[in-house]
Parts: C-alpha cells; structure tokens; sequence
C-alpha cells in the first residue's frame, strides 16, 4: 500500500517522464532498490526482476532502431554503436536528467554511503523503469520512449565515431591478429551484499593483459580490457611484470 507521500512522489515523476502509469505499483517496484526490500518488514518487492527484463527490452529496441536507421552500416559497427548508446555511462546520465535518483527507495547504509548518486545504481533503475513501461504500457509505448530518451546519444555517438566499449575494441584488435578470444576472470570480490567490488582480469592466449575493477562484473570487465588495449598498443613489453606484481599484491590482501 503506497502512502500519500509515496504517491505524490510517483505523480511527480510521471509528470516528469511524460507518463502515466495504470499500475502505480510497477513503477513504484521499480524504483525500489534491493537494500530497501530487505530491510522492510511488509515484503516490499525489488527491482531486480524489471532489471532484468528492462536490460533486454532496451536491447531489442535499440538493436531495431540501429538496423533501420542505418541501412548500410555493418553488423559489427552497429554493435559497437549499440554497446556505447545502452552502457551504464549514458543509461546513467540520462537517470540524472531525470532526477531518477531523488525517487529511489534505498535501505540505510545504501544511502549514507552514496547510493542515490551511485552509477550503477542509476543505470540498473532506469533498466528496471524500461522493464515497468514494458509491463504497464506495452512494447509500443517503451519504444517511443526509449528512442526520445537515447536518440540524442546515438546521433553523437554515430556522427563522432565515439567507442567507449573497450570490451568490443579489445575482440576486434585480438581477432585480427588471430589471437583467439579474450576470457574474462574474476580474481577478487568483496564488500557487502549491496556494495560489492569486482575484480576482473582478461587473458588472451592464456597471458594476463588487464584487470580492471568496478560496482559490477560489466564495469570490471571494461576496465580490464581498457587496460589490455593500453598495454597492447603502447607498452607490449611491460605486460606480464604489471599484471603480475597486480596479482601479488592481491594475493597478500586475501
């Protein structure tokens, strides 16, 4: 049961986006951080679920829009353009433009320690508001929605030649060279449940050539393969002595 407070905070944010909710309880599900459900006593629901789902519906409209607005580019280029439009740095900035992160429900340690400003946090609730349009409005609608939100990116993004997705950039310098797949790795994990910090490495060939670390596994990967790009291009030879004193150090802190 929504309070009146709660629902004049929903009404605002409809107003807002430009939308207006059936059920009220999705987009309230929605902007429910997990931290918040395990500390409430009533078996409030997360947003995991309508994370999950709103990660695939973005996915497929944005896939669709990239097909048809260019005809004659590449499956490969159209990845990449896909990967930099949907990665948590621009689903994040536009939860900011929104204020998305003023309407969060979060549990207490979440918020005193940064959540409502968190990246991550900003990126998975606007996956999960996209899960909640789905569910409310229908396929139709959140396509609307989404191209008017994220067309501005894509159009900078295509026109600059802009490539944030290391991950990409890395598979395609590996595979010209013949040089197989890169494999990613967890090495390290620790915080609490609710503010976890990866630990990535990427091995390629089986030789180490990156770690990297972030709030998820997405974010680690990225950097590990950011830093395999660097070390691959500008300093080949200092490769496994970097990694490997990385590693050490790693291994005294377990």
């Amino acid at each position: 049961m929504l309070t009146q407070r709660r629902e004049k905070q929903l009404l605002e944010l409809e107003s807002m986006l430009g939308l207006s909710f059936l059920n009220k309880a999705l987009l309230n599900q929605s902007l429910t951080h997990s931290s918040f459900a395990h500390e409430s006593h009533d078996k409030v629901p997360d947003n995991e679920r309508l994370e999950f789902l709103g990660d695939a519906v973005i996915k497929l409209v944005i896939s669709e829009y990239l097909y048809n607005k260019f005809p004659a580019r590449a499956e490969g280029e159209l990845t990449k353009i896909r990967a930099v439009a949907i990665s948590d740095d621009i689903l994040a900035s536009v939860s900011k433009r929104f204020k998305l992160g003023q309407y969060m429900q979060l549990g207490l340690n979440e918020r005193r320690t940064g959540g409502f400003d968190r990246k991550s946090n900003l990126a998975n609730i606007f996956e999960a508001l996209v899960g909640a349009i789905y569910l409310d409005a229908g396929l139709g609608k959140i396509r609307d929605v989404l191209i008017e939100f994220l067309e501005p990116e894509i159009d900078k993004i295509s026109k600059e030649g802009y490539m944030s997705d290391f991950k990409s950039a890395l598979q395609e310098f590996v595979q010209k060279k013949k040089w197989g797949l890169p494999i990613y790795e967890v090495i390290k994990e620790t915080g609490l449940k609710h503010k976890k910090l990866f630990v990535m490495e990427v091995k390629i060939r089986g030789q180490h050539y990156g770690v990297g670390n972030g709030a998820n596994k997405k974010e680690a990967e990225q950097a590990a393969a950011k830093m395999a790009l660097h070390r691959l291009t500008k300093q080949p030879n200092k490769i496994r002595h970097f990694i490997s004193a990385i590693k050490k150090k790693i291994a005294k802190e377990k």
